[in-house]
């Protein structure tokens, strides 16, 4: 309990917080028991009026506690089954707005990373351009022949790791006294969902990470005409800092200056969808914090985008998975959509594939009724994930990356265009997948696969029969003459008993003394 109680005074102050910016008051308490019922009355004394300016209370909340709460704010925004659909609603909107620390600071951290001078690094350093929970972003130059070239500059803050290690040990103890208490929060897995944002946070703090993530994607890309991602600079890329090409575009959340340019913004919607798609499909490796202030469009009209600190990877499992599930809503066969679940092994045998079936069909049918625009992609996986509740489907951390990043994106293209029909954007990709994948050419190169797995296993078959000779003659031996222990063991073994006895021996004599010692007092 003691070593609970500094989680406890961090919480308490968290509640305060919470309390004071209103959040309470979005808690539904009709079905709360009377003590949690009188818990929120009382904290709603102490709350604030409601912001004039129509902000989030909750992310207004979560901004005041700090960077591990916002970064806690957007992942939560991942996991309606958790926090409900109102909320996670509003935590979409929440993004990284944090105060920028000073010039100096960031200034001293570029000298500290590469141990030589600023001038040394950068021929000119100006000020934030941009300041988020774990990093902040300066514009600067660089000597390239002779010339200047502009480039972006991402500085870690100062003290960021250890306010996120002390708040996530906060967020861990609540998670695993939730599991303790609840079956449903087993199901749910806290601690998992937890364990996630560690991670992720820690990939976010190491820049090499980023860069690395960067390099990937660009290797990807490489060959997508609607695409691209700034160019690393490696020479000027550490722990700390992170130095990369500087991006001359119009952001997709400046509609006004997106029309000035004559842009079509349909086709920018559509580029945005197929792009992420295309990425999450075809390569496993997808953006997955894709809000329109990291992306932009280029002088040639492509789609540019920034910040790669959070990243999600799919399987061949999970890439097949999300194919057939979109092509199974888009072709109305809700009985493969349900196999497709089984066969991954999300939903437990014990369950009837048809009766999973009905329950797919009750999502997807509405959808055919309705006009293009009424329809979300990212809304119909979120019911998805709700309905595989009743079949005890455990919550995948991958699969919540991915549906997170699509209620984002779509979005995003929805800004452009309000009557996107996501069915029909999605539908080339997705079909280019199912062809390719699970076509002629790609049962033709599982084949060829399965194959090469056969020869490497055939060419191991001596080795395997070699080391099955020798264990059969060690078995044969201590069934004849028993277990033989090298001469190092029996030293081993003598050592520890001679402790053990030893140990024995002063815990004996102690009893024995005290005992004597209560004869003698009650003599």
């Amino acid at each position: 309990m003691i070593s609970g109680l500094p989680h406890l005074f961090r919480l308490a102050r968290a509640g305060f917080v919470f309390a004071r910016e209103g959040v309470f008051a979005l808690v539904d308490t009709r079905t709360l028991p009377l003590p949690a019922k009188t818990a929120i009355v009382l904290a709603r004394l102490i709350e604030r009026p409601t912001p004039k300016d129509g902000s989030s209370r909750l992310a207004s909340a979560l901004t005041k506690l700090g960077p591990t709460y916002v970064k806690l704010g957007q992942f939560l925004a991942t996991r309606p089954d958790v926090v409900g659909k109102v909320i996670a609603h509003d935590l979409e909107s929440l993004q990284d707005k944090m105060a920028p620390f000073p010039q100096a600071q960031a200034e001293a951290a570029v000298a500290a990373a590469f141990e030589r001078p600023l001038t040394q690094v950068y021929a000119s350093f100006g000020p934030s351009v941009a300041a988020a929970s774990i990093a902040q972003v300066h514009r600067a130059e660089i000597e390239v022949d002779g010339a200047r070239k502009p480039v972006a500059v991402k500085i870690l803050r100062p003290g960021v790791e250890r306010r996120f290690k002390v708040d996530l040990d906060a967020f861990f103890y609540v998670a695993r006294k939730a599991e303790g208490l609840s079956l449903e929060a087993q199901r749910l897995r806290p601690v998992e969902a937890v364990a996630t944002l560690a991670r992720s946070v820690t990939m976010e703090m190491d820049f090499r990470l980023e860069a690395a993530a960067l390099s990937e994607m660009a290797e990807n890309a490489r060959e997508d005409k609607d695409f691209r991602v700034p160019v690393v600079d490696w020479d000027r890329t550490a722990r700390e800092v992170l130095t990369l090409e500087w991006i001359d575009g119009i952001p997709l959340n400046d509609r006004a200056a997106l029309e000035a340019k004559g842009l079509d913004l349909p086709a920018l919607g559509h580029k945005v969808i197929q792009s992420f798609l295309r990425h999450a499909l075809r390569d496993g490796f997808f953006h997955a914090d894709m809000h329109p202030g990291n992306l932009f469009v280029d002088a040639e009209g492509r789609l540019v985008a920034v910040d790669f600190g959070i990243m999600g990877r799919l399987g061949p499992k999970e890439r097949r998975f999300l194919a057939e599930i979109l092509f199974g809503f888009i072709t109305r066969d809700y009985q493969r959509t349900a196999q497709i679940h089984f066969d991954a092994g999300y939903v437990p045998r014990h369950h009837s594939v048809e009766a999973f079936a009905q329950a797919i069909r009750a999502i997807g049918e509405p959808i055919h009724n309705r006009t293009a625009e009424d329809i979300s992609m990212a809304k119909l996986l979120m019911l998805l994930f709700e309905v595989t509740g009743l079949f005890d489907m455990r919550m995948r951390p991958e699969l919540l990356l991915l549906q997170k990043t699509m209620v984002v994106v779509e979005g995003v293209a929805r800004t452009l265009d309000p009557k996107l029909d996501m069915w029909k954007t999605a539908e080339p990709v997705v079909r280019e997948w199912i062809e390719r994948n699970l076509g002629p050419i790609g049962k033709l190169e599982d084949a060829a696969e399965g194959a090469g797995e056969i020869g490497r296993f055939l060419g191991q078959v001596p080795a395997l029969l070699s080391r099955a000779g020798t264990l059969i003659d060690q078995i044969d031996d201590i069934t004849r003459n028993g277990l033989v222990l090298s001469p190092e063991t029996v030293e081993a073994i003598g050592r520890a008993e001679q402790r053990r006895n030893r140990w024995t021996a002063v815990a004996l004599w102690t009893i024995a003394a005290l005992l004597a010692s209560m004869v003698w007092l009650l003599r």
